[in-house]
């Protein structure tokens, strides 16, 4: 099956879950709300349909917006922002 249209893409599906349980996390943690500015996963969710348009390899750009994430969100953990729980989902 050829993939004609990025909405078929996996990687973009998991990117749109992950971007939903960020924005949950975030919203569920006043702290984190004030302190943080985060760009960086959207970025995930958005670069994977502009580069498939593009056809280039697009998987690099949106792996380096995941670990940006990721490193964030050791900040926020290690600042108590939220629990574990909700660092391991998205760590995930």
């Amino acid at each position: 099956m050829r993939i004609k249209r990025f909405e078929d893409l996996d990687c973009w599906k998991e990117a749109r879950i992950l971007v939903k349980l960020i924005y949950e996390t975030i919203n569920n943690s006043e702290k984190f709300r004030k302190d943080q500015g985060l760009r960086a996963e959207v970025s995930i969710m958005s670069n994977i349909p502009e580069d498939f348009s593009r056809q280039s390899n697009f998987l690099f750009i949106s792996k380096a917006s995941a670990a940006e994430v990721q490193s964030i969100f050791y900040i926020a953990r290690d600042l108590n922002y939220f629990d574990k729980d909700p660092f391991n989902k998205i760590y995930q």
